[in-house]
């Protein structure tokens, strides 16, 4: 049995920004969702009832100390949402799928069943960045296009941003049959077997190209589809309709100095 623990989840960029920036990943346990949503679902767009949504959010605030939290109402597209004040109350972003802010402790979060959430931190301008990157955001670039817009806005450097890249599709389960329609011919570099790709590997090199140091770049290297500790749309299609929860992650600035 899985217990919410406050903090489970709760981690820094690293030891020395551990004041400046927090970050979760949540898994899908410990909230209050049944099945096929049980139970961490925090996502009021799969069919969840609202109430069980609105309190798991509180659960995932209460976690990363947060009195306010904005997501973004994802498409697969490659909007990015520049949050330039403090939300009077939650707030959810529709038709983007990054979001972007510089205001402190305002949690930033998106929503992802074998998509990656890839969060941004550049601890020197104190910015950062949550993205929603399935394969089409991959294809559409939407880790540079919002490195570049971090960069363009607000005056970072890309070499001094910090990535991680969560638990998501891996290339033991992310088949593409239809790849030569629907991924461009560069990704072949990609394949991990006859119609799998590696997008943690897509991802890393997407970030790389855009100006970030490797070092910088953290993978979580869990496989949303094997892991039962997470929703996966696949696995529900697999054994299922595909009717299944969203697991969120979420970044937020600390006060600073």
């Amino acid at each position: 049995m899985h217990h919410f623990a406050p903090g489970r989840h709760r981690r820094s960029f690293s030891p020395e920004h551990a004041d400046g920036c927090r970050y979760a990943m949540f898994d899908r346990h410990g909230g209050v969702g049944v099945a096929p949503f049980a139970s961490l679902n925090g996502s009021y767009g799969v069919g969840d009832e609202s109430i069980a949504v609105a309190a798991n959010r509180a659960r995932i605030k209460a976690a990363l100390d947060l009195s306010r939290l904005v997501s973004a109402r994802q498409i697969h597209g490659d909007r990015i949402h520049c949050l330039d004040s403090h939300p009077a109350a939650d707030l959810e972003v529709d038709g983007v799928d990054a979001l972007v802010t510089d205001l402190p402790e305002v949690g930033i979060m998106v929503q992802h069943a074998d998509c990656q959430a890839v969060l941004l931190f550049d601890p020197l301008r104190r910015v950062i960045g949550a993205v929603h990157s399935g394969w089409r955001g991959s294809v559409q670039n939407i880790l540079g296009k919002t490195v570049g817009l971090i960069v363009s806005r607000y005056h970072s450097r890309a070499e001094d941003l910090l990535a991680v890249i969560s638990p998501s599709l891996g290339p033991c389960c992310s088949e593409f049959v239809n790849h030569r329609h629907e991924l461009p011919p560069h990704f072949q570099r990609y394949r991990a077997g006859e119609n799998h790709f590696d997008f943690w590997r897509i991802s890393q090199e997407q970030l790389i190209a855009a100006g970030l140091r490797p070092a910088s770049i953290s993978v979580a290297g869990v496989c949303t589809s094997c892991s039962r500790d997470y929703f996966s749309y696949r696995r529900a299609c697999r054994e299922g309709d595909g009717v299944t929860g969203r697991n969120c992650s979420v970044v937020v600035l600390g006060k600073g100095e």
